[in-house]
């Protein structure tokens, strides 16, 4: 497709004789395959029945069709500021969603740079007067291309991760110790992993220092002080994401030090992956049926408690299951019970106010040197935060913090983008460093762990002076010492 066909100006679509010109939401299944070639009969069941959009339940024509091609979304998008190219662009992918939905492409495969490329960060959303959902959206695009979650890898980690967490955790920590032996560098300097097709993973593998062979879940298991059995109530469940369970346990321990520091006693969920890996890459059954398991446990302990906030510490996690609803729009009995479990779900970013925080003593503020903040892209676009860890990194550090240029500009992590678009990943990580480098920052704050592994394999390169620090991390290091405040109050939601 030209850039002439993406961005010239097109007669405004019309509906079919003998149908309504914008199809009632739910109605995505029903448009004629002619018109809508991504709801052929063959691909049933791949897709979600409506998308959740600012503007109302919208099946996924209608939320491709509010893209008016205005273009404020460029500037914001980092693939297009970094190629230039109108393909891939928020509005570019737009257009190419709806030729496939109007029939006018008959074959989605032409289409897979623009949507496999896509960080799916959400700046275009943010940017955008109609709030276009352009992630959503590309990643209904990707579910139709052939082969997409559909590979062995895919299959077997999202199948183990669902049915056999504990085999998964096996073959980790295998990995773990295979690690420790070198083999991964000795892969890395042979090739082996560009002949796997994933240059990227090499960059992966060097940018996590320390792995762990105990994983969080099993040491909040064993901590009784965190079981429900004998509480009367419950200030917060945690929710230990997939990032800080398996490879960073230092941020699920310290985020549940700063959750008993600054709002009492809580417990530990008990929880499964919350089904995001399985939700992006393909696997949209998969990713139902983990949001099953974690709704029915929350409304077991609902049951015996009230309500109480889920506090997960990676925004990408947070957000997603924020979205729980989305995934059964079609489902009259979950839809409501997922809407639930969404609205109960806290960012520990969001969650301790500034004014239970003190400045931190000089000492510890001086092993951290000047704090920035970057903004995972999950966490300001995808739930709109933005202010709350700010005001309490500024109440911590006081002058000592500084404003990150292009705060949330993405880092270029966005899961496994990183090493399945290594290219376009280090571009956008480039601009993540050269601004970091601006402020001459010594702690770079992120609340995300695919933040935390990308700003750091960058700083290790180019700025090997700085580090990057999960936001739960930073707060149990300058408030620990803290007594419990006085006003233990429970958490409302």
């Amino acid at each position: 497709m030209s850039h002439n066909e993406q961005s010239g100006e097109e007669k405004p679509v019309q509906a079919p004789a003998g149908t309504d010109a914008y199809p009632p939401a739910h109605a995505a299944h029903h448009i004629p395959s002619e018109i809508n070639e991504l709801y052929a009969p063959e691909n049933n069941g791949r897709h979600l029945a409506a998308l959740l959009t600012d503007l109302g339940e919208r099946n996924i024509y209608d939320a491709a069709a509010q893209c008016n091609r205005c273009g404020y979304c460029e500037t914001s998008c980092p693939t297009y500021m970094l190629t230039g190219r109108e393909t891939l662009s928020a509005r570019g992918r737009n257009q190419f969603m709806r030729l496939l939905l109007e029939g006018k492409a008959k074959n989605s495969a032409d289409a897979a740079e623009a949507l496999n490329t896509c960080l799916l960060c959400g700046a275009c959303s943010s940017a955008c007067y109609a709030k276009v959902p352009t992630p959503d959206i590309v990643l209904e695009g990707r579910r139709t291309l052939s082969g997409y979650g559909d590979n062995f890898f895919s299959r077997a980690a999202v199948k183990t991760l669902l049915d056999a967490p504990g085999l998964f955790g096996f073959w980790l920590k295998l990995a773990y110790l295979a690690k420790k032996t070198g083999l991964p560098r000795l892969a890395a300097r042979l090739g082996l992993y560009h002949l796997l097709g994933m240059p990227g993973l090499a960059d992966a593998e060097g940018a996590v220092d320390r792995t762990p062979l105990r994983f969080a879940a099993e040491l909040l298991r064993r901590d009784p002080s965190l079981r429900p059995q004998g509480k009367l109530a419950v200030n917060w469940a945690y929710f230990a994401a997939c990032g800080p369970n398996y490879m960073f346990t230092d941020v699920a321990l310290a985020t549940v030090r700063v959750l008993r520091r600054h709002a009492g006693e809580g417990i530990f969920i008990e929880n499964q992956c919350c089904g995001l890996m399985a939700h992006n890459y393909g696997r949209l059954e998969d990713a139902r049926e983990f949001a099953r398991r974690n709704i029915l446990r929350y409304e077991e302990l609902k049951a015996v408690f009230g309500d109480f906030p889920v506090v997960a510490d990676c925004s990408s996690c947070a957000a997603f299951m924020k979205s729980y609803e989305q995934l059964f729009t079609g489902d009259e009995d979950w839809r409501p019970r997922a809407a639930a479990f969404a609205a109960a779900v806290r960012d520990i970013l969001e969650l301790i106010p500034a004014e239970k925080i003190d400045h931190a003593p000089a000492d510890k503020l001086e092993a951290a040197g000047r704090i920035t903040y970057h903004d995972s892209c999950r966490a300001c676009h995808g739930q709109g935060i933005r202010p709350e860890p700010r005001a309490v990194l500024k109440k911590l550090a006081g002058r000592r913090y500084t404003e990150l240029p292009e705060s949330d500009w993405c880092c270029g992590g966005a899961g496994a983008f990183a090493f399945t678009q290594p290219e376009l990943s280090a571009g956008v990580l480039d601009r993540k460093l050269r601004n970091i480098a601006s402020v001459q920052a010594d702690t770079v704050v992120v609340g995300a762990t695919s933040c935390l592994i990308q700003i750091n394999a960058g700083l290790k390169a180019a700025y090997p002076s700085a580090r990057a620090v999960h936001y739960s991390v930073l707060l149990d290091q300058l408030t620990a010492g803290k007594e419990l405040p006085p006003d233990n109050a429970k958490i409302k939601l």
